[in-house]
């Protein structure tokens, strides 16, 4: 049977879709284009907040009209599986802590293939699922529990793996990459450290991690950063300005602990590029709380902000609890974050201008264009012409919202 992994929502996710894509050709069957031309469509579900609950239960519906066989997996079958069983008829759910009976229940729902040539692996690379957070507001760690390291051997095989297959960018990712390993007597550092041992010319990029998560391994991941094979790019989640606030969603770190990690970074790593999280509209929120945000973002000057509104998730201790924000609020509020992110996401590309350097062109742009990505990982369009995969030299002479642009040099 011809078969389509439709993966939504974060970088694990999608690598994870990357994997049950190998099992399904393994199995035999062959995987097809997109899901209109499928017989079997692996909808890889997200479900983080509200809006993209809802996308999911569309899809389901579009699915079903098709008259498509439909295999729930992602954190939406772990949550919400009584919610995919309403949408579809007699759907196979497999949630993520299921994925080794993934091969097996879909044998014995559809059976083995006659031939299926199998899909070049993906360039994700999962870690581990889970994390040792206690998130008052996160339905994710309901759908992937505490954490569970996968095996070092076994990643740095799959590493070679994603490198022997053609690929020079490998995206490491978990739910938070920095508790790697503590589970298991080992640490992120030392993970990457086995992968640098292989020899080439390529880049891995270093998934999201919590403040708390990265304070006992800052100085080994800096330490790793300082090869050029590793993006000089860390994502860590704030999430709010305000310690009170931080406190009631049940983050571990106060406002100055991590400004003081970025300052550490910043101090070692001078082009480091910052990457951050905020909720807007968190229960108990005050016109204060927000205004220690909005100073945040300014105070900060990270080269992206996730600005989020707060969304409540069944089963979470946030959904319940006393002073829910208005939606207007909270939409207000999220609109003042935005025009400061903005206008600092702004001065930070202005200062960029006439930067030149080597970086990786990573992917297609919009018609006409390729993204590349420096070695702090900040994107640079330039015009079409570089293939996916091939280094080039690049000079940036302007900017758009959250980007660069930029020039391929001669040479």
């Amino acid at each position: 049977m011809r078969y389509y992994v439709e993966s939504y929502g974060c970088t694990m996710n999608h690598g994870e879709g990357g994997r049950l894509s190998e099992m399904m050709s393994a199995m035999g069957h062959t995987e097809a284009p997109s899901a209109e031309s499928a017989d079997i469509v692996v909808l890889n579900t997200c479900t983080v907040v509200d809006v993209t609950e809802k996308k999911m239960l569309r899809r389901m519906s579009e699915l079903r009209g098709a008259g498509k066989e439909v295999v729930v997996t992602g954190c939406m079958a772990k949550v919400q599986a009584g919610r995919a069983m309403v949408r579809l008829p007699d759907p196979l759910v497999i949630p993520p802590d299921r994925y080794s009976e993934f091969p097996s229940e879909v044998m014995g729902r559809y059976g083995a293939g006659a031939a299926g040539a199998a899909p070049r692996p993906s360039n994700i690379l999962p870690i581990a699922q889970g994390c040792l957070g206690d998130c008052s507001y996160c339905i994710t760690k309901l759908a992937r529990g505490r954490l569970s390291s996968y095996d070092p051997d076994d990643i740095v095989a799959r590493f070679d793996s994603i490198l022997g297959s053609g690929h020079n960018e490998v995206l490491v990712t978990a739910q938070d990459t920095g508790c790697y390993g503590r589970d298991i007597g080992t640490d992120l550092p030392s993970l990457l450290g086995r992968m640098l041992e292989r020899e080439g010319d390529f880049r891995v990029r270093v998934g999201m991690m919590n403040p708390d998560s990265l304070a006992p391994v800052i100085d080994g991941l800096i330490d790793v950063m300082g090869d050029p094979r590793v993006y000089r790019f860390l994502h860590v989640p704030v999430q709010s300005g305000s310690d009170p606030v931080l406190k009631r969603m049940g983050r571990a770190y106060s406002v100055d602990e991590f400004l003081g990690l970025v300052g550490k970074a910043r101090s070692r790593l001078p082009d480091v590029s910052i990457s951050t999280d905020l909720i807007s509209g968190f229960p108990g929120e005050t016109d204060e709380d927000h205004r220690r945000s909005l100073w945040l973002v300014d105070a900060l000057k990270a080269d992206t902000v996730n600005i989020t509104r707060f969304s409540p998730r069944p089963g979470t201790e946030a959904a319940s609890m006393g002073g829910q924000v208005h939606g207007r609020i909270s939409k207000d509020r999220s609109t003042e974050l935005t025009e400061a992110r903005n206008r600092v996401e702004l001065d930070n590309n202005g200062r960029m201008a006439g930067w030149a350097g080597r970086a990786l062109v990573t992917e297609e742009g919009k018609p006409g264009t390729m993204i590349a990505r420096t070695g702090s990982y900040r994107p640079v369009v330039v015009a079409s012409g570089p293939p996916v995969g091939s280094f080039v030299s690049v000079e940036v002479t302007g900017q758009g919202p959250g980007y660069l642009i930029g020039k391929v040099l001669d040479g």
